[in-house]
């Protein structure tokens, strides 16, 4: 871990204006918020939002795609709008029958998706999809989440309407985003990825949703 600023560092995301008060780590060839001044296991569990932008991602679309996950030993979600998670942490996202968006683990921050972004791709049938740089990429954790998410979007996220890997693709605070309900080291958590160019905004709104929890930002080291 390391002390140093986001304005100190050149890789970085949209959102490092935010993040006067934060201590970085190193996560593949960026940063990642590891600490905040509100960092505290407590918090994350009960109402904390991450910045897990850094962390590597991809996506996948074809009529191949499903097979070449599958081939890199990855669980396949039966049908649209799930997901599947691995054993050390990692997502697969299945967004229509043949478009899937894969999400590193916290456990490796991300390395083990950084390698599948490196691979070779099958020659036809399987194309690869940006999102790690079209997305932004926040963690909404705790028990307060869903009433986080009431605040700012019309689908109903508690436990019995959205189950734990229930994806929508809906309006959050008037953005389009990508929804993913899942447990980050046995904390539940939403993901949330929409257009990078909104992360600042989509920052302060949440933080604004969250204050009547006394929710706060956390780093990564709260969920250690």
């Amino acid at each position: 871990m390391t002390s140093m600023t986001p304005a100190a560092v050149a890789a970085r995301t949209t959102l490092y204006p935010k993040l006067a008060d934060v201590e970085l780590a190193p996560c593949a060839d960026s940063y990642i918020a590891s600490r905040f001044s509100s960092n505290d296991p407590e918090r994350a569990a009960r109402c904390g939002l991450m910045d897990l932008t850094p962390m590597a991602r991809s996506g996948f679309r074809g009529a191949g795609a499903e097979a070449y996950l599958s081939a890199c030993e990855l669980p396949i979600p039966e049908k649209p709008n799930l997901a599947a998670a691995t054993d050390t942490g990692e997502l697969v996202l299945r967004l229509s029958q043949r478009e899937f968006w894969v999400l590193g683990g916290l456990k490796d921050k991300g390395q083990k998706v950084a390698a599948l972004v490196s691979g070779p791709l099958p020659d036809s049938g399987c194309y690869p999809l940006f999102c790690q740089d079209s997305h932004s990429w926040f963690a909404l954790t705790g028990e307060a989440g869903a009433g986080v998410m009431a605040k700012l979007c019309a689908v109903d996220m508690r436990d019995e309407a959205f189950p734990e890997l229930a994806i929508a693709q809906t309006s959050v605070a008037r953005i389009n985003a990508v929804v993913v309900r899942h447990g980050l080291n046995g904390i539940p958590a939403f993901s949330l990825l929409f257009d990078s160019g909104y992360a600042p905004y989509m920052w302060e709104v949440l933080l604004d949703a969250m204050e009547e929890f006394e929710g706060a930002p956390v780093g990564i080291t709260a969920l250690a």
